[in-house]
């Protein structure tokens, strides 16, 4: 996702590349396959919330709270994550929920051909099936960590080229079954990406069967918000299904404690804990 994962010249460098930077609203009409399943209530949180690739120690967590930020983005699995999580546990997240945190789980899967994110890759031939059992696996983790049923699950989507179009639609298929498989699993479908690329590719597609119904859009603008930028449709993504990250690699020292993290505006759900 973010310099956590890769450097901050690195990451401009693959931002360009790809050109210039829910249950209610319009995001339902991509979750065609929630259809005939009884969901639980969705949990959302509309605040400031942060995201950093190690999840912060149980102390650090306390310092932070400070009403600055409401959420923290964790980093779950996948074979792409950039870090280890030392302190990601159940136990932590049952008491860093305990202390009014809302966490929102995210996971780093396989990584488009024509993009420079990630080792593993999404091969066109498999993309299908991988999308599927990196979908349970996200699933395993979430539930192993005490997020329940009904927690959204957001897969991050790094920078490509969406103009090469077999690539394009390797990435749309291993997408929608990563999505079907979670709702599958009752877990709801959030997806991580840029505006200039992975979050257009979603936003934009004709064929909205099985695409997430939950966008996190990267647009480094330092703005605040899920509205006045919003660079989409804006029928689309609504009735809290948005999330902004508009600052990276913010240096803060809240409670005596300095963490580099990724500012994000958070309208959308959250896990559901404890």
């Amino acid at each position: 996702m973010s310099g956590h994962r890769q450097s901050k010249k690195r990451r401009y460098i693959t931002w360009g590349v790809a050109g210039a930077a829910v249950v209610a609203g319009a995001g339902i009409a991509a979750q065609t396959s929630m259809a005939a399943t009884t969901w639980p209530a969705q949990k959302t949180f509309t605040g400031r919330a942060f995201d950093t690739c190690t999840a912060p120690s149980l102390a650090a967590m306390k310092a932070w709270n400070t009403g600055f930020y409401g959420a923290a983005a964790v980093y779950i699995g996948g074979k792409n994550r950039g870090c280890n999580q030392p302190n990601l546990t159940a136990s932590w997240v049952t008491s860093v929920s305990a202390a009014g945190w809302k966490l929102i789980p995210l996971y780093v899967g396989s990584q488009p051909s024509c993009g420079s994110g990630g080792s593993v890759k999404i091969s066109a031939a498999t993309a299908a099936s991988v999308g599927k059992s990196e979908a349970d696996d996200a699933v395993s983790k979430a539930a192993a960590l005490g997020m329940k049923a009904g927690s959204p699950i957001y897969l991050d989507m790094e920078a490509y080229d969406t103009t090469n179009t077999a690539c394009n639609n390797a990435v749309l298929t291993y997408v929608r079954a990563f999505d079907k498989e979670l709702r599958v699993k009752t877990y709801r479908a959030g997806y991580y990406g840029f505006t200039s690329s992975s979050a257009k590719a979603i936003a934009n597609a004709t064929d909205k069967t099985d695409l997430p119904g939950n966008l996190w859009y990267a647009l480094w603008d330092k703005k605040n918000t899920t509205t006045t930028d919003w660079p989409f449709g804006s029928t689309q993504f609504t009735g809290h299904s948005r999330a902004h990250q508009y600052m990276v690699n913010s240096k803060e020292t809240r409670g005596g404690i300095t963490i580099t993290v990724d500012r994000d505006a958070w309208d959308a759900p959250v896990a559901i804990t404890g």
